[in-house]
């Protein structure tokens, strides 16, 4: 892949993950709980992504995600260790609220986890700048 098609890919991460916060914030306009788990979740995780494509680096299952982006964002310092922890939660309330009928989410919970998203989202941003990759 060459150094442009990689940054096509980190831009067009980052507007899916803009696009989904976005969905989240307008389910929650409509108090829709879970969905805003999801929605909120998934712009985090693609932020993530395009994280990970700016170092040349993918995967296909979530919790390797996770585990790349403490490996190579987190213990260097590049990212803070409390919005990997954020990304954790979404991702453990995410799966909860999609796989386990018993599970509930309150309003409190997902707004808290809207919140931490648009933080990570940001985040990845500024990490992204100082990589010289900028997310367009």
């Amino acid at each position: 892949m060459t150094p442009e098609d990689r940054l096509l890919l980190v831009r067009r991460r980052m507007r899916q993950a803009r696009d989904t916060l976005i969905q989240a914030e307008a389910l929650a306009g409509i108090s829709q709980w879970p969905g805003v788990v999801n929605r909120a979740y998934y712009a985090m995780f693609y932020a993530a992504l395009a994280l990970l494509l700016a170092r040349g680096l993918r995967t296909r299952k979530h919790s390797g995600a996770l585990a790349l982006i403490d490996r190579e964002f987190v213990r260097p310092g590049l990212l803070p260790r409390e919005q990997a922890a954020h990304l954790r939660k979404a991702f453990s309330l995410r799966q909860d609220i999609d796989y386990d009928e018993a599970s509930d989410i309150t309003r409190d919970q997902a707004q808290t986890l809207l919140a931490d998203s648009s933080t990570f989202v940001a985040t990845v941003v500024e990490t992204l700048q100082r990589l010289q990759t900028p997310p367009e």
